[in-house]
């Protein structure tokens, strides 16, 4: 096809068919992003530009952004941002790409601090495993009381993290902490929530994820063992020594670990009977444990 017939419209039909044959599953949506990314446009822009001819610049953008794409770099990495709970957020290879269902574990904990009375306090909360710092973030946003400690072992995905703080205007409320888990909290620190989306891939369905996840995002932040279960069984231990009691551990999990997590939190006998959330799939997504409330004897 000649330069002066490459239309908006022509680009993206072309690139459909080519993600398609080169494996992806959200073509139409990969080829938008991408083309709206090269035009320094909004994606719902290009709708109204169907018929207009693409510049010499947004074309070489383009191209090199689809040829990327074609050889498994995520979208979010090509671009530099996710969406999440509304917002968005920068994300690069360092961090987890946010999925949403890791809205699920927000929504949790929304729902949760309306049963609080915040008249005297704030609401003290730790995100275990920040990565991009969306849950963090969002719980800043969204709890306008609330002080926030944001953990990473990963001093990069901090810096992804403290960027998005900054970009959102909350980096006042939240505290930093570089280390494994809770490991780093020191004795008697105590919060009315940690919340986590932890690694939770085991070692064989590691080698069964798509190629686009296995050879471009943080391994360390997806696979916990040959169980999938050890990073959550490390957490939810550590956490039982800094919730207040009636305190809230709310974690992401995988379906196919849910029962053997549910069994390891109800076994340490520091939690109630934890909950189950499933997410729009109907998928057990989400275990919601409240720390026991010592009674008088």
């Amino acid at each position: 096809m000649e330069h002066d017939q490459w239309t908006i419209g022509c680009l993206l039909k072309w690139t459909v068919d080519y993600l398609k044959q080169h494996g992806s599953t959200s073509a139409r949506l990969d080829a938008e992003v991408l083309l709206a990314e090269a035009h320094h446009c909004r994606r719902i822009d290009l709708y109204t530009q169907f018929e207009e001819v693409a510049g010499e610049q947004t074309r070489v953008a383009y191209r090199e952004l689809v040829r990327r794409r074609a050889e498994g770099v995520p979208v979010a990495y090509l671009v530099g941002c996710r969406e999440f709970y509304s917002h968005d957020f920068r994300v690069t290879p360092d961090v987890l790409i946010p999925r949403p269902e890791t809205e699920f574990v927000l929504v949790a904990l929304l729902d949760l601090v309306k049963q609080l009375d915040t008249s005297d306090r704030d609401i003290r909360i730790a995100d275990v495993g920040t990565g991009s710092g969306v849950l963090a973030v969002c719980a800043a946003l969204h709890i306008p009381k609330s002080q926030v400690t944001a953990i990473d072992i990963s001093p990069a995905a901090l810096d992804v993290a403290r960027y998005n703080a900054n970009l959102h205007g909350v980096n006042e409320r939240l505290k930093w902490v570089d280390g494994d888990l809770l490991s780093e909290i020191t004795e008697g620190q105590l919060f009315d929530f940690v919340i986590s989306n932890p690694p939770y891939v085991s070692e064989s369905e590691w080698l069964q994820l798509a190629t686009d996840i296995r050879d471009h995002e943080p391994r360390t932040a997806l696979v916990a063992g040959d169980r999938g279960t050890e990073i959550i069984s490390r957490l939810a231990t550590q956490a039982s020594q800094h919730l207040e009691p009636g305190g809230w551990l709310i974690l992401e999990v995988s379906p196919m670990i849910v029962d053997s997590v549910v069994t390891h939190i109800r076994e340490l006998g520091q939690y109630e009977l934890p909950e189950v959330v499933k997410d729009l799939s109907h998928h057990p997504r989400v275990v919601v444990a409240r720390r026991l409330i010592p009674t008088l004897s």
